[in-house]
This record gives structure tokens, C-alpha cells and sequence, in this order.
């Protein structure tokens, strides 16, 4: 029974940070803005707004899908990027529950 939540535990702080280094990045940051500017989006125009190289963009758009932080939807050849605000509120909420429960 202990090793299974010792399990569960690490499992939650590996999900945890995978979404912390994802929202840590100012590229991701930026793009992450750039697509909460619009209500769906898609992969071409990021990255031609932003002046980013497709490569690049499609890299830190992959860690953003992984860490479940961004929505998308696939429309012929394109495919369309959203955010998903419910992951990305809770996300905030759990690091202002943190930050209120430890101020000094």
C-alpha cells in the first residue's frame, strides 16, 4: 500500500513539473499569450506572427500539448491551437494555494 502512493505521489510531482517547466519557458509564455489573444489559432499563423522558425514553434507547441496546457483540433491541413483554461486555472490556483499557505 505505501509504495502505491509513493507511486501516485511521484507520478503527481512528475505531471506537476512537466507543467511547471512548460509554463516556464518565455517562448511558451509568449505563445501561450499569443493564442489567449484568440480564441483558436492556427499552427501557421503563430508562427509566422511571432516570427518564429516552424521547427521551433512546433517544438514548444508539442511540450505545451504534453503538459496538457493547449487544445487542438484538426480542420483539412491545419491544425488549430486553444488554450485550456480549465487545466491552466487550476495550475494557478494550486500555485497561489501554495504561495498563500507559505508566505512568511
Amino acid at each position: 500500500m505505501i509504495n502505491k502512493l509513493k507511486q501516485l505521489d511521484q507520478n503527481k510531482l512528475e505531471v506537476s513539473a512537466e507543467i511547471l517547466r512548460a509554463l516556464a519557458h518565455p517562448l511558451r509564455l509568449t505563445i501561450i499569450e499569443f493564442i489567449d489573444s484568440h480564441t483558436s489559432i492556427h499552427v501557421n499563423k503563430i508562427y509566422n506572427t511571432l516570427n518564429l522558425e516552424q521547427s521551433i514553434t512546433s517544438q514548444h507547441l508539442r511540450i505545451l500539448r504534453k503538459a496538457n496546457l493547449v487544445n487542438t483540433q484538426r480542420e483539412g491541413k491545419f491544425i488549430y491551437y486553444s488554450l485550456n483554461y480549465d487545466k491552466i486555472h487550476h495550475v494557478n490556483d494550486l500555485i497561489k494555494g501554495f504561495l498563500d499557505r507559505n508566505e512568511v
